[in-house]
């Protein structure tokens, strides 16, 4: 090797060394904690950090109070309320429909909701039917959540009296037109395994709702909103409701409000 490039080979280790050398003389580690933080009720600790995994929140939400026009007009209702915490909340939902003279249809059910991944939770509970016909009382088994898309999902498996057995799905996605204003279309549908004539329901497919909404949040807390909705009726539950003299399909407008607090 020639003579310069020994001499910058041995100029370059120096300098590394140097560098080594001035690393450590001004790098100087912060001493260790003098102090530890002392055992604490959860309570304390959790005033202090200013988090509290434990805490129950609740909530109200009227996702419907709408007047319904059709064959005859209609008030109707779908509201929920909830107290629990991140895992597990008590969950109460009431949806219905009324005429002038009766109530068409009312379903309220109370379920234990509980987490099982950061999009999905199961529910178990109990669901009561009133309106048209006798009561009817039912185990109710569900599953709620978001799907890919952003759509929103609600299936519920229902076991009841008398080998009666129902299915009922729900799917409904927000669209974003401006930031105050959201169209919102929906599916819900119900399903029979035993036809049940008191109460005007066929076995298989008995009902299709399909409904678009649009709202305007004045508050993203309260929202009025129009709308127009197609209800289809199938095979039993059809000639059932014909035979009562009650219509089958029907196209409804709608109007109302969405609140939440």
């Amino acid at each position: 090797m020639r003579r310069s490039n020994w001499l910058s080979a041995i100029l370059a280790a120096a300098g590394a060394a140097h560098a080594q050398d001035a690393y450590r003389n001004e790098h100087v580690p912060p001493d260790p904690p003098q102090t530890r933080v002392h055992d604490m009720p959860y309570r304390d600790m959790a005033q202090m950090m200013g988090m509290d995994d434990r805490r129950r929140f609740s909530q109200v939400m009227l996702d419907r109070l709408e007047w319904q026009g059709g064959d005859e007009s209609a008030f109707a209702w779908n509201a929920a309320a909830w107290y629990g915490g991140d895992i597990d909340k008590l969950r109460l939902e009431a949806e219905g429909e009324r005429t002038a003279d009766r109530t068409e249809e009312s379903r309220t059910e109370l379920a234990w909701d509980r987490i099982v991944t950061p999009w999905w939770s199961t529910r178990l509970g109990l669901r009561h039917d009133a309106g048209i016909g006798p009561s009817r009382d039912w185990a109710a088994f569900g599953l709620a959540g978001r799907a890919p898309g952003l759509v929103d999902i609600e299936a519920g498996l229902y076991l009841g009296e008398g080998g009666r057995s129902a299915l009922r799905l729900t799917t409904e996605r927000d669209f974003l037109l401006t930031q105050r204003l959201v169209l919102q279309p929906e599916l819900e549908l119900e399903a029979y395994g035993e036809p049940d004539p008191d109460k005007l329901l066929g076995s298989g497919l008995s009902n299709l709702k399909l409904g678009l909404r649009i709202r305007y949040e004045i508050r993203r807390e309260f929202a009025p909103f129009v709308g127009i909705r197609w209800v289809g009726r199938f095979g039993g539950t059809e000639q059932l409701r014909r035979n009562a003299g009650l219509s089958g399909d029907e196209f409804l407008a709608l109007a109302g409000i969405r609140a939440w607090f």
